[in-house]
């Protein structure tokens, strides 16, 4: 039955080992992706990868398919053409001629994107009876900057609330990525953006109308669909102008990508009613020269010049993508929450460093990187198509560091291994005691020719072994188990036990374990054995005397100890008496002074304690004492000392202030803490307290006259009203000789 039981701890002290030896594997897995992600995460949030991932984000907008041209508008072009035949600013009679034109194939919005806030040569009152005859015309104008410079609206479109500002958000890079929808000047006043005035004017014949979404009324919905609002840290952002209502704008194409018609072809009738009926139609310049051209996703490439997009077609996307989410339910970009991108970055760290510890090899991880960065990059434009956009950019890092830091520390840990294993073997064979030396998995890796001879057979067959393989089962286990400890606690460690070799000799032997750790961090159990087998009695009757001796001294300084606590605490509290108290202090003054710092000395006296004790009896008093004193303790730093000298007197001491600020703090929350009531045996006690403060080296530079000034504080704070707190300094000269307490 002993020789089973033996078996199964053995059994069992293996399986615990072998876990903790997959916990440290996994630890070694987690524990660098953790701190990667962390770091990775980190430099994210200052912004520093902000260009690379916004660059991500544009080429998979150009690899996307390109998507079918919107019909729903129409773009009327002003080119250089147009320019030379009619001068530039038009004159008021040829804009009222061109928006007749327009007007008269019955569109359902017309976008006036030109500038037209003063009168231009002949023709003005055609323009504005076209205005007036023109409820689907919408104008633009450009909100005020932050310096005050905008450009104000046409002002009879600006007189008939047919306006929206045209003003666009740019990126550090000066690229559009966001639709401004709304706008709000100081005084809360919203205004729409020119698209989503135009947008409102399609949605309006389908019953469409604006309206804040159901689960967020912040929130803009037309029909189904809901516009998230932009945050300044949203998706690949860090701090973002997030000013007004933005959304992240999910462009439909580049220059070119919606259908268009010049603006003499319309003047000449050249252009069919159909394609202007029942469309929006935006009037705008495509020329050059007046350099109404912004980048955006779709600008340049790697191997292409930029191509920026002109203003009108810019303003054509945004209506577009409105229309098209609101009536076709089209994608919207989203972004998940931090947390999730978080973890999305830590995971990629953790597959790093999982793949690169399982290899090992640099070639092979070499590999494993390229197609896993190859995964990566299919994900994240997969997501991008169903309307995600994903930190790319971050997760690649994490995933390349975390490869890139495993692989650094196999090729360090194997070469240190190998010159650790040579270095102990030359130490060892020099020893003339048995000594062995085992890895992490309890197993020999260097032996020395004395422990050889000792176990009866040759190094070659025994080395890279472990004891279950040697030794008599339960001899194993107990070496198992001693080895184990010194592992698990990392603690140097003394043992004796029996030892029997391969002719069934059995010694009584003493084995020192203690660790060595190379520079690479890999571990070795390093054990050196004595025979002790003849000098066994002699050392159990030592040993049992030094029980006994220890035993002795055990108990006296446990009772100097009890002494001491007694001497030095308040019977009643368990507070610090004065004796504890002015050894702290002192301590305290010197360290302060030593530092120059300060500290202060808080002299506490209960208002109405005596009432209480002298209607309720002593007993309710010394329970009303002790429930003080846990309230004191409980609301001040462990640092912090609180003394009882007596009575109801208390004493706090706070050492190493960084300021003045801080006392008072303390002494307000004292007074409210205490001012709460007190459950004591069935009664509801209420007191309050007066605070006296002191503080070293303003008021006192010595122990018994900070005693004595947070006194003369306490009282004058008593006599000024109670339950408030007074400092030393602010007692006026004449109440100094009048602090005394009341009878």
């Amino acid at each position: 039955m002993i020789k089973q039981s033996q078996q199964r701890q053995g059994f069992w002290n293996r399986v615990s080992t072998a876990l903790r030896q997959s916990a440290k594997k996994s630890a070694k897995v987690w524990v660098p992706a953790s701190a990667i992600a962390g770091c990775v995460i980190g430099l994210r949030a200052t912004g520093v990868l902000q260009p690379w991932e916004l660059g991500t984000l544009d080429s998979f907008f150009r690899l996307r398919p390109l998507e079918s041209v919107d019909d729903r508008i129409l773009i009327v072009g002003v080119r250089e053409e147009e320019l030379r035949q009619h001068g530039w600013p038009f004159s008021d009679r040829t804009l009222a001629q061109l928006l007749q034109k327009v007007q008269s194939a019955q569109p359902r919005a017309i976008g006036l994107d030109i500038y037209r806030d003063v009168r231009v040569q002949d023709g003005h009152q055609e323009l504005i009876k076209a205005f007036r005859t023109m409820p689907n015309l919408i104008g633009i104008q450009q909100m005020p900057d932050p310096e005050g410079q905008g450009v104000a609206p046409p002002p009879e479109l600006a007189r008939l609330k047919q306006v929206g500002f045209n003003n666009v958000v740019y990126d550090s890079d000066r690229k559009i990525r966001r639709a401004l929808l709304y706008w709000f000047d100081p005084d809360k006043r919203k205004y729409r953006s020119f698209s989503m005035e135009l947008a409102l004017l399609y949605l309006k014949e389908k019953g469409i109308q604006e309206e804040g979404a159901k689960h967020d009324r912040g929130q803009l919905q037309l029909g189904q669909a809901v516009f998230r609002r932009f945050k300044g840290s949203d998706g690949v952002y860090m701090n973002a102008d997030a000013g007004g209502y933005q959304i992240l704008s999910n462009f439909r194409g580049g220059a070119g990508h919606f259908n268009t018609v010049t603006m003499q072809d319309v003047l000449d009738g050249k252009v069919p009613v159909s394609r202007l009926r029942d469309r929006i139609v935006l009037i705008g310049s495509l020329a050059p020269s007046l350099k109404d051209f912004s980048a955006t996703p779709f600008s340049g490439s790697i191997n292409r010049a930029p191509e920026n997009v002109a203003g009108v077609e810019i303003q054509a996307n945004f209506i577009s993508e409105i229309l098209s989410a609101t009536l076709e339910n089209r994608t919207q970009l989203k972004f998940w929450v931090d947390p999730i991108e978080y973890a999305w970055i830590w995971a990629w760290a953790l597959i790093g460093t999982s793949v690169s510890w399982k290899l090992r090899l640099p070639q092979r991880n070499s590999i494993s990187v390229v197609v896993i960065g190859g995964g990566l990059v299919c994900i994240c434009y997969g997501l991008f198509l169903a309307g995600w956009i994903v930190p790319f950019i971050p997760a690649g890092i994490a995933l390349l560091a975390s490869t890139t830091a495993v692989i650094a520390a196999i090729a360090h840990s194997e070469e240190e291994l190998k010159r650790s294993k040579e270095f102990l073997h030359r130490v060892i064979n020099s020893i003339p005691d048995p000594v062995f030396v085992k890895d992490k998995q309890h197993r020999w890796v260097v032996l020395n020719e004395a422990y050889s001879k000792l176990l009866g057979k040759p190094i070659d067959e025994i080395i890279e072994k472990s004891d279950h393989e040697v030794f008599p089962e339960h001899e194993a286990d107990i070496f198992w188990q001693q080895d184990d400890l010194v592992f698990k606690y990392e603690n140097e460690l003394e043992h004796e036990e029996e030892f029997t070799n391969t002719g069934g000799t059995t010694y009584k032997i003493a084995t020192k374990r203690s660790l060595h750790r190379d520079a690479a961090g890999n571990l070795f159990l390093v054990g050196v054995i004595r025979d002790i087998t003849q000098r066994k009695t002699i050392e159990e009757k030592l040993r049992q005397t030094a029980e006994e001796l220890s035993q002795s001294n055990a108990e006296l300084r446990l009772s100097q100890d009890r002494l001491n606590y007694i001497a030095n605490h308040d019977s009643l509290t368990g507070l610090p008496n004065r004796v504890l108290l002015y050894e702290r202090l002192s301590q305290s003054i010197e360290t302060a002074r030593s530092n120059n710092q300060i500290l202060a000395v808080m002299f506490l006296d209960l208002d109405g304690f005596k009432q209480i004790n002298d209607r309720l009896g002593h007993a309710i008093g010394d329970l009303l004492l002790q429930a003080v004193a846990k309230r004191l303790t409980g609301c001040l730093r462990t640092s912090d000392t609180v003394a009882r000298l007596g009575g109801d007197e208390f004493v706090v001491l706070l050492p190493t202030l960084p300021d003045v600020a801080n006392v008072t703090q303390v002494a307000r929350k004292i007074l409210s803490t205490l001012s709460q009531a007190f459950a004591i045996s069935g009664e509801t006690l209420s007191i309050t307290t007066s605070v006296g403060i002191a503080l070293f080296p303003n008021h006192a530079d010595y122990l018994e006259a900070l005693i004595e000034r947070a006194d003369q504080a306490m009282y004058y704070a008593k006599k000024t009203g109670k339950n408030r707190f007074s400092f030393a300094d602010r007692i006026p000269v004449e109440h100094l000789d009048k602090v005394r307490k009341s009878p």
